[in-house]
């Protein structure tokens, strides 16, 4: 068909409005049938099966919910927050490490370091009761005078040679030896010590003594390292810097931190072939710093983990540490050397006595010190009646320095005698924050008793001499403010009797009784602790009499640790400060998820 026919057909088509409008209206309705069936009908089911699609997703995560919750619930039923193995623990503490040797260690770093390196025959436990550590046992025989202790087989040294016998033996007689100069020769001389075997060691004492067992908790030395060391070279030797123990903790380092040299760290590693219990830790810390203020720094910079000998301190300490005081078995005493011209007088010392207010003394403390009135703790002497020291009486006191010939003349604040001397003390003691505050309290209360009081506080650091040889040897003081570590035992021979009283012995106060001297030697011969208590109740009561010092307070062990750290529990008893290790072994420096012990 040819473009023009098709036009033409196109042109004569009619517009009809009519059937365009009937047909419009049929496709709507068409269209409206359509979407109501294919769109809303199925929008509607689609809003019906979604309610049902949400209720069913709750109801599962309901279910879910539930079964997480039943199951932590089950889970926290059989796990806990508790210390766990690993970790570092860092302790600082007072005074150098010049050495690691144990027959010459003095100060607390050294002491520390000794007693986690080394081990003994016997240590304490967390009661302040002897126990068996190398040895197993021991038996005495009927004179009270031989003293038999086995040992343990299966105590090695740090390089897995065997501790026999043969080594308690060694170490005893490097004690003896005076060429060896071991700070506690003293302590064996006179006794005899044999190797019977192995593992018996036998001990021969040339008198009874009762608390004699106490003394086995001297460190252990291994003879195969040491036999061929001249005992005159022992302290200069390469095994005082780099030692071989069988303790829990082996050297792995003595490092210096300090410019001067004079902070050091012994970084120890915990010795898996040690026959007690496996340390939990893997590494301990010993920080030694030269000052207190040097420990709070260390603290406040967190470079450790604990601290002691912050005794002043602790209000310095952070508030992230908690820091708690324990009692140890010593006491500070103010002792008189009889031997001194003003001293030698029993009145004076009386008035001294009954003029001085101890409980003020103890106020003065940054620690809270209990009272020790006596030469021993009262604890160790628990089945006797303890005498009562004479009550605080000032005018008394002035009194009897009347009697004694020193007068306070009106108009005149120091008493002076018939020839116009003035009553004067020297008062001495070492350079320490705390022993400061004593000595000026006790100064100003003599002071006000009319006694002209001189003070020398001894800085070793500023002298060539130890306190030792300056001060205590010479006996170079009227009054002497010192420290006496009674330690688990009342046997405080060493201090009281009369034989001791001279230049290397520790009986500071030159005091001699022959009726404590009786005393005190028949109390180390009984075995029987009931009479040995009366014994030294007995001994009490004379020491009051005579006044050859005053009990000032118990010594204060004060502690700063943060919450995380496990150490030593809150209860135990300190014969010493370093029996704070009795159980370093569960120490630990981290807490984990634990199951608990069904």
């Amino acid at each position: 068909m040819d473009e023009k026919g098709s036009w033409k057909r196109f042109q004569r088509l009619a517009f009809d409005s009519k059937k365009l409008s009937k047909r419009a209206r049929r496709m709507e309705t068409v269209t409206t049938k359509h979407a109501h069936k294919f769109v809303l009908k199925r929008l509607s089911n689609l809003r019906e099966s979604s309610r049902s699609v949400t209720l069913w997703l709750v109801l599962v995560s309901a279910l879910i919910a539930s079964t997480a919750f039943q199951a932590a619930w089950s889970q926290s039923s059989y796990q806990m927050t508790a210390p766990v193995s690993g970790g570092t623990y860092a302790e600082g503490m007072l005074g150098s490490i010049d050495t690691l040797n144990p027959l010459y260690a003095t100060t607390d770093a050294e002491l520390s370091a000794e007693r986690l390196i080394f081990s003994s025959l016997f240590n304490y436990d967390q009661t302040g009761h002897l126990r068996s550590d190398v040895a197993t046992g021991y038996t005495v025989d009927k004179t009270g005078k031989i003293y038999t202790v086995s040992l343990r087989h299966d105590a090695k040294w740090q390089d897995d040679a065997k501790v026999t016998a043969n080594d308690v033996v060694y170490t005893v007689n490097t004690m003896k030896d005076p060429d060896a100069r071991a700070i506690m020769r003293a302590t064996w001389e006179g006794v005899g010590v044999k190797a019977l075997d192995d593992y018996t060691v036998q001990f021969t004492l040339p008198v009874p003594n009762s608390p004699f067992p106490h003394a086995l908790t001297f460190a252990l030395l291994p003879e195969h390292i040491l036999s061929s060391v001249n005992p005159g070279m022992l302290r200069e030797s390469t095994f005082s810097l780099s030692p071989i123990g069988s303790g829990p903790f082996k050297l792995k380092l003595l490092q210096t931190v300090a410019v001067g040299g004079e902070d050091k760290i012994a970084q120890l590693v915990a010795w898996h072939g040690y026959y007690g219990t496996a340390p939990k830790l893997v590494r301990f810390e010993v920080h030694a710093y030269t000052t207190p203020a040097s420990i709070v720094k260390a603290l406040k910079a967190h470079e450790i983990n604990a601290a002691l000998d912050i005794n002043g301190l602790a209000y310095e300490v952070p508030k992230t540490y908690e820091t708690k005081d324990y009692p140890i078995d010593s006491g500070v005493y103010a002792l008189f050397n009889m031997k001194s011209e003003v001293l030698r007088n029993t009145t004076i010392r009386k008035a001294l006595q009954i003029g001085t207010d101890t409980k003020e003394v103890r106020s003065v403390l940054s620690v809270k010190a209990q009272p020790l009135d006596l030469p021993v703790v009262a604890h160790q002497v628990a089945t006797a009646k303890l005498p009562a020291k004479p009550a605080l009486n000032k005018t008394r006191a002035g009194k009897l320095l009347d009697k004694s010939g020193w007068k306070l003349k009106t108009g005149q604040k120091i008493r002076t005698n018939k020839h116009g001397v003035h009553l004067t003390l020297r008062l001495a003691a070492v350079k320490d924050k705390e022993y400061g505050l004593v000595i000026d309290d006790l100064a100003k209360q003599w002071r006000d008793l009319g006694i002209e009081v001189k003070i020398n506080e001894f800085d070793s650091s500023q002298s060539n001499q130890s306190f030792a040889q300056a001060v205590l040897q010479p006996r170079d003081y009227d009054v002497l403010v010192n420290e006496l570590t009674i330690g688990a035992d009342p046997d405080v021979y060493a201090y009281w009797y009369s034989s001791e009283a001279n230049a290397f012995g520790r009986n500071y106060a030159n005091y001699h009784n022959d009726t404590a001297d009786t005393v005190l030697l028949s109390a180390r011969q009984v075995t029987n602790q009931a009479l040995r208590d009366r014994k030294y109740a007995s001994f009490a009561a004379q020491w009051l009499n005579d006044a050859p010092a005053i009990g000032l307070y118990q010594s204060v062990m004060e502690y700063a640790q943060l919450p995380n750290f496990t150490a030593f529990p809150d209860h135990i008893r300190l014969p010493s400060q370093t029996d704070r290790y009795t159980n370093v072994s569960n120490w630990t420096s981290a807490k984990g998820t634990v199951y608990k012990t069904p």
